[in-house]
């Protein structure tokens, strides 16, 4: 696992600061993860066959999910292409795909086994095309196969978008040792009607 190190630590504010100032609507925080919620959301993502991480920033769930994960193939997806370098040039054995969320999901929608997204996008500060048309991918490929999930965090208490009538959200944890505080919430197809 990569050391957070304070010279790692000022490297990754800054990279989140300038990614914020060059597109303030798709950077949701100033801070990094902290290593409680990164390994609270890689625990969720136990028995996948693939994780696909979405909004990868600077790579602090990234690190948790190879650590807690390490036969797990990964796919890190940034739009930011600063952000997406940093990432391949740190884990140059990670699949990283600079591209949105919605281009990566909508590809990879027939792809076979049990697929865990496990998602950092900042859904209440993109523009509202943008978390609507993303929350509708993710759906539709949650949708697609009843054993795949989203892992979301959030700093709000309620759930991170509405979910159509096939999937339900759960609230499964609430990271306090975060900066703000998150809650950890998981969408799936609803067994009610599954």
């Amino acid at each position: 696992m990569v050391s957070f190190g304070s010279r790692e630590h000022a490297s990754m504010h800054l990279q989140l600061l300038m990614a914020m100032l060059r597109n303030p609507g798709s950077t949701g925080t100033l801070l990094p993860s902290s290593r409680a919620l990164a390994n609270t959301m890689a625990n969720a993502a136990a028995g996948a066959d693939l994780v696909i991480e979405l909004g990868a920033g600077t790579g602090p769930v990234t690190d948790a999910l190879l650590d807690k994960l390490p036969d797990v193939p990964l796919i890190a997806v940034e739009l930011q292409p600063s952000l997406a370098h940093r990432l391949q040039r740190r884990y140059p054995d990670v699949d990283v795909r600079q591209a949105s969320a919605k281009e990566v999901v909508d590809e990879l929608i027939d792809y076979p086994g049990k697929i865990v997204l496990v998602s950092s996008l900042p859904f209440r500060s993109l523009p509202e095309h943008v978390a609507i048309e993303t929350a509708h991918s993710l759906c539709r490929f949650l949708a697609h196969k009843p054993d795949r999930k989203l892992v979301q965090f959030t700093y709000h208490p309620r759930a991170p978008f509405p979910a159509p009538r096939l999937l339900r959200w759960k609230r499964t944890a609430v990271v306090w040792r975060n900066t703000p505080p998150a809650g950890i919430w998981e969408l799936r197809a609803d067994s009610r009607t599954t």
